[in-house]
């Protein structure tokens, strides 16, 4: 039987509510994701909350919201949001991204977005929920965060490297330009596994960077993931 939780160094994550678990994506987008002199953030499709709370790790100051479809993810967000040293500035809204219409405007948004766009659907409706297009798209994610960033706010994803183009070009339509983009590879040797890119609606020279997990040898984890990732995993 899987483990219901994950331990991290300064916080718990329960994630058998959640279908989508605790995984290497999530990690990297939160701990790579630009939070410096970073104000309100917005963790769109939030899952078990993961990534809202390296980023409150990461920054003392910032006030942090959640916002997951799923109401039993996000209940299991709350519950662990609420056991961490940070939850008098994080928030969890239970609610379809494209009825969230808050008040304020955010200087960071981030999303580990769905990316199946065409596979077969599973049988689990809350697992297809978490994993397919069909409630969060990447159309969605630029259109509606457009309305909800400041001036100078920005939008950071990881996604699956094969539609990098794809979001490139839906981001465009909404006038994002990338800013960062990192490409992510398990090994050496081995294609383009991930990439992580960061938009904002000025248009600026990208700064581009890749990242190795693993070295030559397998489970050997490169120094460079180990100090993106080294204040939040207990072990590496």
């Amino acid at each position: 039987m899987p483990n219901p939780y994950f331990q991290f160094k300064q916080f718990t994550v329960r994630h058998d509510k959640c279908a989508m678990k605790v995984g290497t994506d999530g990690v990297l987008l939160g701990a790579w994701a630009p939070v410096q002199d970073v104000k309100r953030i917005l963790d769109v499709g939030a899952g078990s909350g993961l990534i809202s709370l390296q980023l409150a790790q990461r920054n003392p100051e910032a006030v942090i919201t959640s916002v997951e479809i799923d109401p039993a993810a996000a209940a299991q967000a709350q519950e662990n949001i609420q056991s961490s040293p940070w939850s008098n500035r994080m928030e969890v809204v239970c609610c379809d991204f494209r009825k969230y219409h808050p008040e304020d405007k955010f200087d960071l948004i981030v999303s580990n977005p769905p990316y199946f766009v065409d596979a077969l659907r599973c049988p689990d409706n809350q697992r297809c929920m978490a994993r397919h297009t069909s409630e969060l798209n990447y159309e969605l994610l630029f259109g509606h965060s457009a309305h909800l960033l400041s001036e100078q706010g920005v939008i950071s994803i990881i996604i699956p490297a094969e539609v990098e183009r794809t979001v490139i070009d839906t981001a465009w339509k909404y006038n994002f330009h990338p800013h960062r983009r990192l490409h992510v590879f398990t090994k050496p040797g081995k294609p383009c596994r991930r990439v992580l890119l960061t938009f904002g609606q000025q248009s600026i020279s990208c700064i581009e960077d890749s990242l190795y997990i693993e070295g030559e040898k397998h489970e050997q984890f490169t120094p460079e993931y180990i100090a993106l990732t080294k204040d939040f995993y207990l072990k590496m």
